[in-house]
């Protein structure tokens, strides 16, 4: 990670959208932390130095109205964002504590990228040649399984397989009892899990046991039961003090785990799925028990993919390209939830955050996939199966893909537009499809999952080619934009999507079709370049005299390696861009001064060298250094202000990854013929 860079939120337990908390601010002592939608989910940390408290993590005094004299804040040093961690330094009164944040989201192993669990690990050495004696206190807040703080909780501690385990959940267990967008959990139960030795201690209560500590370095036995009212009330927490000993030269650690299980995870078409992992484990103690005894060989598991990610990453486009994959990884994979279908299929079902709360959106996949493409193809197809199932199915009337299933955690069908064709997206869907199919089918050397949905593929194929060419009113995914008719971009799209039916032709078999296919997308990128030709650019509507914008659909005619397109097309553009480009990076086109960052780098990876490359991002970089907005990684902000627009925690940021899949995409498919 660049020494300077700045977030403007960072990753702390990232597993799913219920279960995703951040910090928002640039040292992880200055406020609370937070959910992704920014409501207040609070760990607190404290730590004692031969008798004396200093906090390292949040606030001690729920009230912000209250006067409290909080704890003198430890100097932080650093923090260090890597794809599965965030490591922060602090320093005080001659120790040395780093606290790290690792959620073992490692794409590759469904059973880890499963488990719904969070290491928090302290580790503390001596600074100044003393010993010193250290005590680490950390709670976390009942605010993490209610959607508002005036519902009620109970809780429960146990002592089972040498773990010590508090549990906290709302007081009525409604499994999925409801959808929407700026929401959070309220059903299911929360985990605090530590080791169960003669150093550590826990305890449930009131928030007033945390304050006593701070004041005191103690507390008294929490004598209520443990059925509280409402959060916001007596604040309850579950607490934990790690008693580390005289800390010298030597590096002392302990570590504690989050966890959440949901018990219910997705309602799919009307059926109440688990999620994976109950498939590997019996019981939630079964996997906490799993967590806590495999921390060491998962920790170093973690350390190697952050290490080989970040050193791939400089190597495709630069250290500001690390430092921005670094960021997006855990929030790509936390905007999702994975389960199995009643067939044991997986689903990879995506949350559309801070939008509509869509569930399983088409245009928000095709950005994302880049990412899983490079780590777990099965992803993708988790992505798509629940479309498959939707337009199969009497519920949808339309010869072109759906846009999503529901919205999210309900999968039971569209809300986003009900049948109404307003709303949808034809030619976008469609061709987002066709593409996501292709470059799954090439990286798996595989077409059997094309041919399992080989009558829809096709109907969406021969959709884009009537309708494609010259889309009419219509939206597209950058729906923000409003409709807009002879989308030159959209276009773009459908040829894509024709070129990856072609490409699924000839691998199925039929090369006959599939040449024929890509001799009809010539002449349709024949036709493209002559209705969308603007001097030194292409417009952004074929009608529209004197406009521009972003084609990042191209970039799939780089990495098919298909070049239907005319190179020229692509090294116009980017020369384009360059002229356009403001402080914080290039515009979506010409009518206003906001992009979108997954797209931005999908137009720098149209370019031909890496330092063209790099100018084009450099820009991002700056935004999410400097944006005065303390949000998890948005997707839309403007480019002259850097100020947030909107979208935040979304998945659409995998798509960061596409330089890194268009430099890999050899060594992936190199097993097909």
């Amino acid at each position: 990670m660049s020494r300077q860079f700045r977030a403007p939120a960072v990753p702390l337990t990232t597993v799913d959208p219920y279960f995703s908390v951040w910090s928002m601010s640039d040292e992880l002592h200055g406020d609370f932390t937070r959910h992704w939608t920014g409501r207040r989910h609070s760990m607190t940390g404290l730590v004692v130095i031969d008798d004396t408290v200093w906090r390292f993590l949040g606030r001690v005094e729920p009230n912000p109205e209250h006067y409290y004299a909080e704890p003198p804040a430890m100097t932080q040093i650093s923090v260090e964002i890597a794809p599965v961690s965030s490591v922060y330094t602090f320093e005080a009164a001659g120790i040395r504590l780093r606290v790290d944040f690792t959620t073992p989201q490692l794409a590759h192993n469904l059973s880890l990228l499963s488990r719904p669990a969070s290491y928090v690990t302290f580790e503390v050495q001596s600074k100044d040649g003393r010993d010193h004696d250290v005590k680490i206190y950390f709670d976390v807040s009942a605010e993490w399984c209610v959607d508002s703080a005036n519902q009620a909780v109970v809780a429960q501690q146990m002592t089972d397989n040498g773990l010590r385990v508090m549990a906290i959940g709302h007081e009525q267990q409604d499994y999925l009892n409801r959808s929407g967008d700026d929401l959070r959990i309220d059903w299911g139960y929360l985990y605090l899990v530590v080791q169960d030795q003669p150093t550590a201690m826990t305890q449930i209560g009131p928030v007033t046991q945390r304050k006593e500590f701070a004041k005191s370095i103690a507390w008294e036995p929490y004598a209520g039961d443990f059925s509280f009212g409402p959060v916001n009330h007596d604040h309850p927490v579950m607490s934990c003090v790690l008693d580390c000993g005289l800390v010298g030269k030597l590096a002392a650690s302990q570590f504690i785990v989050l966890a959440y299980d949901d018990v219910y995870s997705i309602e799919y078409f009307h059926v109440k799925l688990k999620a994976l992992w109950t498939y590997q484990f019996s019981t939630t103690q079964d996997l906490l028990s799993a967590v806590v005894h495999e921390y060491d060989e998962v920790m170093r598991a973690c350390r190697t993919f952050n290490r080989d990610l970040v050193s791939n990453a400089i190597q495709s486009g630069g250290q500001k390209y690390a430092d921005l994959l670094s960021l997006a990884y855990r929030q790509a994979i936390a905007a999702h939830k994975l389960v199995l279908d009643e067939n044991g299929a997986v689903l990879f079902l995506s949350k559309e955050c801070f939008s509509n709360g869509c569930i399983a959106t088409v245009d928000v996949s095709y950005p994302s996939i880049p990412l899983f493409l490079l780590y777990n193809p099965e992803l993708v197809k988790g992505m798509m199966r629940p479309i498959f199932k939707y337009a199969a199915s009497d519920a949808w009337p339309f010869n072109f893909a759906p846009h999503d299933v529901g919205q999210y955690p309900l999968a039971n069908g569209q809300v986003y537009s009900g049948t109404r064709i307003e709303g949808q997206m034809p030619v976008e869907e469609c061709g987002n499809m066709l593409v996501m199919m292709a470059a799954v089918c090439l990286v798996e050397g595989d077409v059997s999952f094309a041919n399992e949905n080989w009558s829809l593929i096709s109907t969406w194929a021969e959709y884009l080619l009537t309708h494609g060419l010259d889309p009419d009113h219509q939206l597209c995914t950058d729906d923000f934009a409003g409709h807009l008719a002879h989308n030159a971009n959209l276009s773009i799209k459908a040829i894509m999507g024709i070129v990856s039916y072609g490409l699924l032709c000839g691998m199925m078999g039929d090369k006959d079709k599939e040449q024929a296919l890509l001799s009809t997308a010539r002449q349709m990128t024949s036709a493209w370049e002559e209705m969308a030709r603007e001097g030194e650019h292409y417009r952004l509507a074929f009608d529209q005299p004197g406009t521009w914008s972003l084609k990042y659909n191209l970039i799939w005619d780089v990495i098919f390696d298909t070049n239907v397109f005319d190179p020229g097309v692509r090294q116009k553009e980017v020369q384009w861009y360059f002229k356009m480009q403001n402080q914080y990076g290039i515009p979506l086109d010409n009518r206003r001064p906001y992009t979108k960052s997954d797209w931005l780098v999908w137009v720098a990876s149209l370019s031909d060298n890496e330092e063209d490359f790099e100018r084009l991002i450099d820009p991002l970089w700056d935004f999410v250094n400097e944006s005065p907005d303390r949000v998890p990684f948005t997707d839309w902000y403007d480019t002259v202000t850097g100020r947030w627009i909107g979208f935040q925690h979304r998945s659409v940021v995998g798509g960061l990854f596409i330089k890194l899949l268009k430099d890999n995409w050899e060594k992936l498919t190199s097993h097909v013929d």
